[in-house]
């Protein structure tokens, strides 16, 4: 499954597009290594996300298609989350 529909349909991410975006500005690791919005994710395998001052680890436990609301919790696991202090000047977001 592509790494941003998995991040839509698990509800870590409200909308595709935005997880896309969120990918290509290489806030987002597999297992370490930087992802595109098209890298393939298999079971077990470890993402990284940074959202603004936040940086969210998380393990993939299910990939579905579809999936009720209930269930997204069954995708993934937080392994953790944890608080930046700083942020760096390029995940600075001047359009809000």
């Amino acid at each position: 499954m592509r790494l941003d529909k998995f991040l839509k349909v698990s509800r870590l991410i409200k909308r595709r597009t935005l997880a896309k975006q969120v990918a290509d500005q290489g806030r987002i690791t597999i297992n370490g290594n930087k992802a595109k919005a098209s890298s393939v994710i298999k079971e077990n395998d470890e993402l990284q996300i940074r959202f603004g001052q936040k940086v969210v680890t998380v393990r993939v436990d299910m990939l579905k298609e579809n999936v009720r609301k209930e269930e997204t919790a069954n995708m993934y696991t937080i392994l953790k989350e944890e608080k930046l202090d700083k942020i760096e000047p390029e995940f600075i977001d001047d359009e809000a």
